[in-house]
């Protein structure tokens, strides 16, 4: 189990010294909060509320459950939430719905992201459907931030359970988590006496791709400066694109189609981590994981990075065969990026979408098919580079149309060879003149109009 830090002693962590400035509740609001002091155990009569909040003021030195302000962190500015769990355990009534109304509707006043500090066991029994129904008036002003294009990101602390998880938490662009957190939906006094205890844990909830990163509590405020600085910093209404990588092997483009299929296929070709490293302002990136869905695909690696100080979202496949978890959180990524106004840099590298029943029952027809779509309708310019394979439909998704390069050492097929010849009935010793039928050349590609050039070798590469 974490260190339950109170709600200012968390937001202290991470933020920049003496910049954290609290918000008051609107004078409607604390109008309501006074009026409500004149009836007994308010809102629906729970019998002794009235008591139960005394004390947990006098415990913790707070009127409610969260704590709402400004503060810096690594010198930019955002909206904290802070949840106090010494106070009825963090729970969610309507004063905290007043308190979290007023953090979203500063943040987009003011054009600031929102950062929140989860720790919660979730809505307040002593308000009943009241206290239930303020998540919907989360939902909601999250809803309107996002469509404000700001980024949220939510921290998620011991315990992050209940509405507060399924809200604040889950509905966050970015989900960071610290070591041993209890996270899931069903607290532990309410989940199945034989459920498995690492499914509500902030690692369980990594590896089901519900959270984006485990961060150990002395890396936290970096790690959100980091975030802030790559989500958060201005940019123009109308971005450029990304510039396309240039390749990392001094290859000459291939004289036939199977030569193009062996130089893609050979050990030790570049892969999408060293274009990466390479191509962002010393290697720095942050990573998005998992598609929110139950799923996580190693071979496809999301996030953002910094390109000549400028930040640029990326989703690159690694040259295995492409999973539906990685599909779904390519076209999250698209998405966010989107939203926050990002250009967006795909790498093509995968010899087609992974075709095994595991694969079938995951969705793997819909989740390409909603990568195209996230694709087709970004608004931000998008950027491809084929690196390596390029084999058919679980290639093209993650393409832009009009604005895909290719390395020399690549290939793009319809499909591979060897299965266009199985499919033309051909013997298997005709997949290499089959491939110089396909044109699936580099230069074939150009020929083509599927590609806009062959991208050149940077200095020092080969």
């Amino acid at each position: 189990m974490t260190t339950r830090l109170s709600a200012r002693a968390a937001i202290a962590t991470v933020t920049d010294q003496d910049t954290f400035a609290e918000l008051q509740p609107s004078a409607e609001q604390s109008t309501r909060q006074d009026a409500e002091h004149d009836a007994p155990d308010a809102p629906i009569g729970w019998a002794g509320y009235d008591g139960s909040r005394a004390r947990a003021a006098a415990r913790t030195g707070e009127r409610e459950s969260v704590v709402v302000g400004t503060a810096r962190i690594g010198g930019r500015e955002a909206v904290l939430v802070s949840f106090e769990f010494g106070f009825l355990g963090g729970s969610l009534g309507r004063h905290t719905g007043d308190r979290l109304e007023t953090a979203y509707a500063h943040a987009r006043a003011h054009r600031l992201p929102l950062v929140s500090l989860i720790a919660t066991g979730g809505s307040r029994m002593q308000e009943g459907m009241l206290a239930l129904t303020q998540l919907q008036r989360v939902a909601r002003q999250s809803v309107l931030t996002r469509a404000a294009g700001l980024p949220q990101i939510a921290v998620l602390r011991d315990p992050t359970t209940g509405g507060g998880w399924a809200t604040l938490g889950a509905g966050a662009d970015i989900v960071l988590a610290l070591p041993g957190a209890q996270v899931g939906f069903a607290g532990s006094r309410v989940r199945p006496a034989d459920a498995d205890p690492a499914a509500y844990t902030a690692e369980g909830q990594y590896a089901a791709g519900h959270v984006d990163a485990v961060v150990p509590a002395p890396e936290l405020r970096e790690t959100l400066a980091g975030w802030l600085r790559l989500l958060a910093g201005p940019r123009p209404e109308h971005p450029g694109p990304a510039d396309p990588p240039t390749a990392l092997a001094d290859v000459t483009p291939p004289e036939t189609g199977w030569d193009a299929v062996r130089l893609a296929r050979r050990p030790g070709r570049p892969r999408a981590a060293a274009y990466l490293d390479a191509y962002f302002d010393s290697g720095f990136r942050l990573p998005l994981s998992g598609d929110r869905a139950g799923g996580t695909d190693p071979g496809m690696l999301c996030g953002f990075g910094l390109r000549a100080g400028r930040s640029i979202a990326y989703a690159a496949q690694c040259g295995t065969a492409t999973r539906p978890a990685g599909y779904r959180a390519a076209a999250r990524l698209i998405r966010l990026a989107d939203r926050l106004g990002i250009p967006v840099l795909t790498l093509v590298d995968t010899p087609g979408a992974a075709n095994d029943a595991a694969a079938e029952h995951a969705g793997a027809g819909a989740a390409i098919a909603d990568t195209f779509t996230a694709v087709a309708a970004a608004t931000v310019p998008v950027t491809t580079l084929l690196i390596g394979e390029g084999g058919s439909g679980g290639a093209l998704a993650l393409a832009a149309p009009g604005n895909t390069w290719v390395t020399p050492d690549s290939y793009f097929s319809v499909i591979a060879p060897e299965l266009a010849a199985a499919i033309l009935k051909r013997p298997a010793d005709q997949a290499p003149a089959t491939a110089d039928q396909l044109r699936l050349r580099p230069q074939d590609l150009v020929d083509l109009g599927v590609a806009r050039g062959i991208v050149g070798v940077g200095p020092g590469k080969g």
